[in-house]
């Protein structure tokens, strides 16, 4: 536990963190990087150009200072960043780089105002929050499936819409003792794919979400190729033009806390409100998957979006799940055809509800504000954004 003097402290400078937040962590970034290239192999080059790092770092910061005394509050979002840390295999040496980098973007963005007593208060907080996350991730790798990245071999890859391929993998090394029939994968859960395209200087990590917890016949996950907003994206590109059945990709174990409510999937009189948009469909095909599988008599709502027809991912996998259930209403919401999901929409949704979201971060800003708007509950509604998901965190 910080000191008293730490805690007032912490807490003083919460409205310079409000102003200066992002300034700060834009320095951090840049300066730890420029000293440790290396870590560009683990952070997300897409995330770090569109500012969604920079703000996802700077909401956790100012989150901290907020709760500096009741750090347990903040447990859910540092439980979901320390899955994402593990998944990258992220170690407790990276965190005396970061801290280090930190408390300078502090000094070097507020200058003369970063006094001794702020510096030190910071500096003692920043070892209690690493402290956090290290204990909680130690954990995490003693639970991992499989230690590190491992080769898997792609056994198919298929076109589930016209801009996303489907994959399923099976482990090549019969040393890392990985038996498919024995895996617990858990429905909304990601892996973590390590690749060295040859355009790149480094190498590229990226999270795709399990289409299936099942492993019957391998390891199921899906890529969007992403080339939006004159981005080409590093690793889905790789993915969707170079790696080819019979190829070889390196993983990371499953990770994630993005789940269903057991408690809830064996009950009727809650429904289960499933809402994607585009490859966001992928973990919420596995829950959909898993809750008939759990109780195909629970009343399901699901809402799918996207650009057309052609983009609609995974339609005949989610037909024959959405048959195999008892009570069911399907809305489906293509853009080209001015179909909105909105808030006007939104509000037809029936309370109390289990609501879970997925999908890109604009779309998951829109629900989430919409839902938040009509009065679900904060305790009802989940979701897992395709990008830094503190960026989306109420502070």
């Amino acid at each position: 536990m910080a000191s008293t003097q730490t805690i007032e402290i912490i807490k003083a400078t919460v409205p310079v963190l409000e102003e200066h937040g992002t300034a700060i962590t834009k320095v951090f970034y840049k300066n730890m990087f420029i000293e440790h290239p290396e870590l560009l192999d683990i952070f997300n080059e897409t995330n770090q150009k569109l500012g969604r790092q920079q703000n996802a770092l700077a909401s956790t910061v100012l989150a901290a200072a907020k709760n500096i005394e009741h750090l347990a509050v903040l447990l859910p979002q540092v439980t979901g960043i320390s899955h994402k840390h593990r998944a990258l295999q992220i170690l407790p040496e990276h965190y005396p780089i970061v801290g280090k980098h930190l408390i300078g973007a502090i000094k070097q963005v507020l200058g003369e105002a970063a006094n001794d007593d702020i510096i030190n208060a910071w500096t003692e907080a920043y070892d209690e929050i690493a402290n956090v996350f290290i204990q909680l991730e130690k954990d995490m790798y003693k639970e991992e499936m499989w230690q590190g990245f491992t080769a898997f071999k792609v056994i198919e890859k298929v076109a589930a819409a016209t801009d996303i391929a489907a994959f399923t993998v099976v482990p090549v090394d019969s040393s890392q003792n990985i038996d498919l029939s024995t895996l617990n994968l858990t429905a909304g859960q990601y892996i973590t794919v390590k690749t060295n395209p040859k355009n790149s200087e480094h190498l590229a990590l990226r999270h795709y979400s399990l289409y299936s917890a099942r492993t019957d016949n391998g390891i199921q996950f899906a890529v969007r190729r992403d080339n939006r907003d004159e981005h080409r994206g590093l690793v889905s590109n790789y993915l969707h033009d170079d790696l080819q059945v019979g190829d070889t990709v390196s993983l990371s174990a499953p990770a994630g806390d993005f789940a269903l409510n057991k408690a809830l999937m064996i009950q009727n009189d809650i429904p289960l409100v499933l809402i994607s948009a585009g490859v966001g469909v992928t973990p919420i095909l596995s829950m959909l998957e898993a809750q008939v599988a759990a109780n195909p008599k629970r009343p399901i709502i699901w809402v799918y979006a996207c650009q057309n027809k052609d983009h609609h991912a995974f339609n005949d996998e989610t037909h024959k799940l959405l048959a195999s259930a008892a009570n069911v209403k399907k809305h489906i919401f293509y853009f080209e055809d001015g179909q909105l999901l909105d808030n006007t929409w939104l509000a037809t949704l029936p309370k109390p509800a289990d609501v879970y979201v997925c999908g890109s971060m604009p779309f998951m800003e829109s629900i989430i504000d919409g839902l938040m708007t009509l009065e679900h509950g904060v305790d009802s509604v989940h979701y897992e954004p395709f990008g830094p998901k503190m960026s989306l965190q109420a502070s």
